[in-house]
């Protein structure tokens, strides 16, 4: 089982070719995984029946030599995704219950390509969170801890980020070869930064919206978390599609992005924005005492490794940047309080029956909600409301124009940014859970350009002094995955990343 577990998902697939493993066999290793992580708390439900099925389909398939690309891979879905007839509840207990009676495009794209469903993985409630500790399922655990001095001790344990946590955890844990994730602002990047795993924000209206829970429209992106960026750019290849069920799917076709994958940078310019170190964005408040000193010398080290590889660095400005935070604060929680009003007892989901209607309704969100939904719900309704709309809602959608305009501006100099993935290593569990402003501190790297609408990945690259992975952000123009995955193979060959956490499974 350790050998299967230990190949990516590449060559899982050439694997598969040759004959020299079955789907099933894969797809057993992986279920068994699962089962042997489960106290990391990565998968909500898992689909044994449903995955044994598939799997057998795609070992048919593959003695037909009707193979998709993705053809008996088993993946991960975040439940955020709708899955036909499996229970999708966004980790909300506001949705107990609700099995949906049709697949989300993304997941039908995996599964027309012969992927293989292993089952739900935990997230954040509605996406909505940076730890993964908002989950009505309770929290993920990260596979990586940090032993204590006191050997008496219990091993540290840490959050995984999030809201993908579940996915990312799971990727590292070698639970799931590959999984789904979502990001509004950092929701696959900070997750896979943390993780030591590979994560893929494309550009806006490149994968459908259709069918994934709702969070805050005009930012939500499905993505892969992956093992590597090869992984990454095979499962992203299949995921993008243009869907006209969905009003913000763009029709431009994805460039084949593992074909030129080991073409290289040589010749391209890289931009290093002087306001990401933080302490450019302290007069906003955003974090008086800058970042980690790790990472600031992990993104001097990337900037040589892409120099080395013939990339030319350039120092660049995205002077909006210091205001991505508050302005992403006010327009994701205004979306999500519109999105959010869908869920009222009535049609689906949990109800608490009340006196009235409109007591059913308090009663029922006020059942289904965890706490920072709610807060995020009101912090919507707030900005939204008459007498405040112009003071923050449309002077937010002002700034994100202006942080647009930022990032259009640079790309006339260089062909992609260079950037930290999170302004430090994760942290234990439970350390921030009580002070939002200080947890929403941790998307300020990952905020700019899900507000732009641009593509971005994590890739690993370092370990932080008490052994925990460290990410570095590549940030491309709109609809060049294929510089941004060319960029993140350099990178993560020249880091050379291959630390394994102590909780994976096959150890």
């Amino acid at each position: 089982m350790t050998d299967l577990l230990k190949m990516t998902a590449v060559e899982a697939r050439a694997a598969l070719d040759k004959k020299s493993i079955s789907a099933v066999e894969l797809t057993d290793a992986y279920l068994s995984a699962a089962d042997e992580t489960a106290a990391l708390n990565a998968y909500t439900e898992i689909t044994y029946d449903k995955a044994r099925e598939m799997a057998a389909a795609s070992d048919a398939r593959l003695a037909k030599g009707d193979a998709g690309v993705l053809e008996g891979l088993p993946i991960g879905v975040k439940d955020l995704f709708c899955t036909m007839g499996v229970e999708t509840t966004a980790c909300s207990n506001i949705l107990n219950g609700f099995k949906p009676v049709y697949e989300s495009t993304v997941t039908q794209n995996l599964w027309n390509d012969g992927a293989v469903m292993l089952g739900k993985l935990n997230c954040d409630e509605f996406a909505m969170g940076s730890a993964n500790e908002t989950s009505a399922r309770g929290a993920v655990a990260s596979p990586w801890t940090v032993e204590s001095d006191d050997q008496n001790d219990a091993p540290q344990e840490y959050v995984p980020g999030g809201s993908s946590g579940g996915s990312a955890a799971s990727v590292a844990a070698r639970s799931s070869l590959m999984a789904t994730g979502t990001d509004t602002g950092g929701s696959i990047r900070q997750p896979a930064a943390f993780c030591g795993v590979v994560g893929i924000k494309p550009t806006y209206g490149r994968c459908s919206r259709r069918g994934i829970v709702a969070f805050a429209s005009s930012l939500d992106q499905a993505g892969p978390i992956t093992r590597d960026v090869a992984d990454g750019a095979m499962m992203l290849q299949s995921m993008a599609s243009h869907d006209l069920g969905d009003s913000t799917s763009v029709a431009d076709p994805m460039p084949d992005l593992l074909a030129g994958l080991e073409d290289g940078i040589k010749g391209m310019t890289i931009g290093i924005p002087s306001e990401y170190t933080m302490n450019g964005m302290d007069g906003n408040g955003m974090n008086g005492d800058g970042m980690d000193s790790q990472i600031i010398a992990l993104w001097e080290e990337g900037r040589k490794w892409l120099e080395d590889a013939g990339a030319t660095c350039v120092e660049v400005s995205l002077p909006h940047t210091q205001y991505a935070l508050p302005t992403y604060y006010i327009v994701a929680p205004a979306e999500a309080s519109s999105n959010l009003a869908r869920y009222d007892g009535v049609k689906y989901g949990a109800r608490v029956d009340g006196d009235s209607l409109d007591d059913m309704y308090a009663k029922t969100r006020a059942a289904g909600f965890g706490d920072e939904v709610t807060r995020r719900i009101l912090i919507g309704t707030y900005v939204l409301s008459a007498g405040y709309y112009d003071a923050y809602y449309l002077k937010a959608q002002k700034t994100r124009r202006l942080i647009q305009n930022d990032f259009i501006e640079v790309y006339k100099k260089v062909d992609l940014l260079l950037t930290p993935a999170t302004p430090s290593a994760a942290f234990p569990i439970g350390q921030k859970v009580t002070d939002p402003v200080t947890m929403y501190l941790n998307d300020v790297f990952t905020v700019p350009a899900s507000l732009a609408g641009v593509p971005a990945m994590s890739v690993p690259a370092g370990l932080a002094a008490n052994g925990l992975p460290l990410g570095l952000q590549l940030i491309a123009p709109s609809f060049r995955e294929d510089t941004l995955v060319k960029a993140g193979r350099v990178l993560e060959k020249a880091a050379g990343f291959s630390a394994s956490p102590s909780r994976a499974a096959g150890q």
